[in-house]
Parts: structure tokens; C-alpha cells; sequence
């Protein structure tokens, strides 16, 4: 099953030149994960009109190691100008040079053929002319790597949007590096879980304005920490500094 959301942002463009297109750019950015490294093989980023017509934009196609992007880092994947219009789909198509990175091994990443045919991301979204769109994919490593048997390892991708214009997000570290937690922000009885990095910092973004309890849970035979009443407003990053265990 493959979990798949879009964070679009519009803003006006000033540019004479553009004004009788669309500018879309798409960005990456990947929730840490307890590998070494994360690698994706991206060969090109597709648009779907609703016409059925495929535009490929100008993409960087290479292979990316996902988990340098955690923690608020993001890279610019592909832009293209589109005529105004609806798109029905955005794909996401993989190459076969995928892998993953455990204890200083690398593993072969398998990945779905439906993949490589480009990962279907549903938008239907009307794009208007002298307005530029940008489209955040928010990868979470962690989630998106699943060991189907010995020593063998999928890609199935799971992400999810970051909608910056009405969420905030909590920040910060645990005090003992190199040791793995997983962080949870729970409201209203809905939960949001990362990890931390190799650096024991952790944040979890895209969340809505509210009061979380965030519970740091290390390997044992550390024991978990909660902290309670954690604000978020909109636009600001909560930090929680660093965490003792």
C-alpha cells in the first residue's frame, strides 16, 4: 500500500515573461530513518493533465540519500512552465539503482515495477497563468523500507504533506548521541511519530496549530521522557531544546 500526500503552495508570479504559464517546481525533503543511508534512484518527475497529456519537467535526475534531507532540509527535484489548466496526477518515477545502508552494509532496495512506471501522485489541482506552485514530497525513510525476508529489503514508499500556511512544527535533541529514539507528538488522540538522526535531533513538521504531549522513547535500558503542554502555532518551530535521558 502506498500512503501519498501533496503540500501545494501558490504564489503570485511578477515576472512579464511567465505570465501566460504556470510554474510548477517540486522539492523533496524524507523524516530521518535508522539506516545508515536511504538511497532513491529519481529519473524523472511527470505531470498529468486532465486531458491525459504528460509533460516531463526539467528534472535533476540522480540518486538521492534521503536521509540527508531530515530536519527541515529539502532539495529542488524538477520546475517546468504549464499551461494554465487542471493536472490530474503528478509521477514520480524510480530507476532501479535504489538501496539502503544498515550497521556499513548495503542492501539492494527492490522496488515495485509499478514504481519504475512512475508512483502515482493523485493532485487534481487547477493551475492558473503568472502563478508559480510549488509541490513538497515529505518521504519518511523510517516507514518507507519494509524487510520482506532475509536480508532483503522494499521500497514502499510512505509520505506525507506539509501544509506550512496552516501548521507549525516541534524541534529538538536527545542528550545521549548515538542512541536511536522515536518521538511522538500526540492531540486530540491523533499521533505523529519521527525518529532522531545520528545527531540525536529529532522534528516532526506539518503539524496543526494545538497542545501536544511529546514522549521521547530511546533503546533500553534508557527510559522514555514526556514533556506535556507543548504548543504549536502557525509558521513557528517549538523547540524543545535538548532532552536529558
Amino acid at each position: 500500500v502506498l500512503f501519498v500526500c501533496l503540500q501545494i503552495v501558490a504564489v503570485s508570479s511578477c515576472s512579464d515573461d511567465d505570465s501566460n504559464k504556470a510554474h510548477l517546481s517540486v522539492s523533496l525533503t524524507d523524516a530521518p530513518g535508522n539506516y545508515d543511508a536511504v538511497m532513491v534512484d529519481v529519473q524523472s518527475v511527470e505531470v498529468v493533465g486532465s486531458n491525459g497529456n504528460t509533460i516531463t519537467l526539467n528534472t535533476n535526475n540522480r540518486i538521492y540519500n534521503l536521509l540527508n534531507l531530515s530536519n527541515g532540509v529539502d532539495t529542488l527535484l524538477a520546475t517546468g512552465d504549464l499551461d494554465p489548466g487542471t493536472i490530474s496526477q503528478i509521477r514520480l518515477v524510480l530507476g532501479t539503482n535504489n538501496s539502503v545502508t544498515k550497521d556499513g552494509v548495503v542492501y539492494p532496495l527492490s522496488t515495485p515495477s509499478a514504481m519504475q512506471s512512475g508512483l502515482k501522485l493523485n493532485v487534481n489541482k487547477t493551475f492558473e497563468s503568472g502563478v508559480k506552485y510549488a509541490i513538497l514530497l515529505d518521504f519518511d525513510a523510517n516507514q518507507s523500507i519494509v524487510l520482506t525476508g532475509n536480508d532483503t529489503y522494499q521500497l514502499k514508499p510512505v509520505i506525507r504533506t506539509i501544509d506550512t500556511a496552516i501548521s507549525g512544527s516541534i524541534k529538538g535533541s536527545i542528550s545521549v548521541i548515538g542512541v536511536i529514539a522515536t518521538v511522538k507528538a500526540t492531540a486530540n488522540g491523533v499521533t505523529y511519530t519521527s525518529v532522531t538522526n545520528k545527531n540525536g535531533q529529532f522534528l516532526i513538521a506539518g503539524l496543526p496549530v494545538g497542545t501536544y504531549d511529546v514522549t521521547i522513547t530511546p533503546d533500553l535500558p534508557l527510559l522514555p521522557v514526556t514533556k506535556t503542554s507543548v504548543a504549536v502555532t502557525v509558521g513557528v518551530s517549538t523547540n524543545l531544546g535538548v532532552i536529558t535521558l
